[in-house]
């Protein structure tokens, strides 16, 4: 008996979709409507007053949540409404106008992620292949930042974060992890690993919904960093409302900006909740097991695994090699089975605590009865 299969119920969705995806949307939990109601509630009948009756901390309350799953300290955490935001506040940390300029990147990397660093003026990017012998050797006393995605999201390749931290901060720079892809299925512990940053979302593992990115910062390095990326919650007096340079909070609030996204907080703390409970230590159990039970139905159907097949050095997705993979994932939505597909990757293909070991039989078979179709 599988034990995680009786937080199906938690689910809705599952009574009539199958749903292979989340790696990219987490299915809704039920107590998420709940929560959704009880901030409806609250705006109605507390009004304004909710500020100071929980709303205005949440950025920080909410973030606890997350890390407790991540491995960091109570207030190292805080609430944003993506991981864009979440990047470019620490990249505002930095002065990128020395000769320490260069910010080493995996070419892994969220192309988000990208954006940004492209966009830092007097800063030096340097693209590197996403494996871990290059990007230790890239990494040089010219290196400010290091930027890396934990798993990748084309090929769900999982990244060893150890040696890269050690390097980096052997030459004096500092880590940053886009954990978005491993957070709520690779066990994580940024503190043991003496991560610097870790920013990550909760639309998908998290089963948190849009809106909620999360920013984790080492306690150490708060005195030493001033983001210019900021806003008034960032301020240690903010209902002063006072004009002037910044007075930085001194906490985890330094690395906030302006007025924080309510309901989605409320939206995503059933899954922090659902996941905590469970425990990651046993939901990648669960998904080691099943990417690999995956992997071995699909190359037996013809479709070979696009990413890498050692269940240990991947997260929870399984990327196919499928013929006209976009219609293919096409017509499975068409019928109720999600997936995905993405250019230069493959057809994804994720289960989760939630997912049966025939629904894996299913997503596979029903494939080969598509692709007969198409070709």
């Amino acid at each position: 008996m599988d034990e995680l299969l009786r937080w199906r119920d938690e689910f809705p969705t599952l009574a009539h979709t199958t749903h292979l995806i989340s790696h990219s949307l987490g299915a809704m939990p039920r107590r998420a409507r709940t929560l959704l109601n009880q901030f409806a509630d609250e705006w109605t009948m507390r009004s304004i007053r909710s500020w100071e009756e929980g709303w205005w901390d949440m950025p920080v309350t909410v973030g606890d949540r997350i890390g407790r799953i991540i491995g960091a300290g109570a207030g190292e955490v805080c609430m944003h409404q993506n991981v864009s935001i979440c990047q470019w506040i620490v990249l505002s940390c930095f002065d990128w106008s020395g000769k320490r300029n260069r910010i080493i990147s995996d070419s892994l990397n969220f192309p988000s992620n990208e954006y940004i660093h492209r966009g830092l003026r007097g800063a030096e990017l340097v693209m590197v292949p996403a494996d871990v012998n290059a990007i230790v050797e890239a990494i040089d006393e010219r290196t400010q930042l290091v930027s890396v995605s934990h798993v990748a999201f084309r090929t769900s390749a999982l990244l060893d974060l150890e040696p890269i931290i050690h390097r980096a901060h052997e030459v004096g720079a500092l880590v940053v992890a886009d954990v978005y892809q491993s957070a709520g299925t690779v066990p994580l512990n940024v503190r043991a690993l003496n991560l610097d940053f870790a920013t990550g979302g909760s639309v998908k593992w998290l089963c948190g919904g849009p809106g909620n990115g999360y920013l984790y910062v080492r306690r150490e390095l708060w005195p030493l960093l001033s983001p210019s990326a900021i806003g008034w919650q960032a301020h240690q007096r903010p209902f002063e409302f006072e004009g002037g340079a910044i007075d930085y909070a001194n906490s985890i609030y330094k690395f906030l900006n302006g007025t924080p996204n309510v309901p989605a907080m409320y939206a995503g703390m059933a899954g922090y909740e659902i996941v905590g409970e469970i425990g990651v230590d046993r939901i990648r159990a669960k998904s080691q097991r099943q990417t690999a039970k995956l992997v071995a139905i699909a190359e037996a159907a013809g479709f070979p695994c696009a990413g890498p097949r050692d269940p240990h050095q991947r997260g929870g997705v399984v990327v196919l090699d499928v013929p006209q993979g976009k219609a293919v994932t096409k017509e499975l939505l068409r019928r109720d089975i999600l997936v995905d597909y993405r250019p230069g990757a493959g057809l994804r293909i994720a289960p989760h605590f939630y997912s049966t070991d025939e629904e894996l039989e299913l997503v596979i078979g029903q494939i080969s009865e598509i692709t007969k179709t198409l070709l």
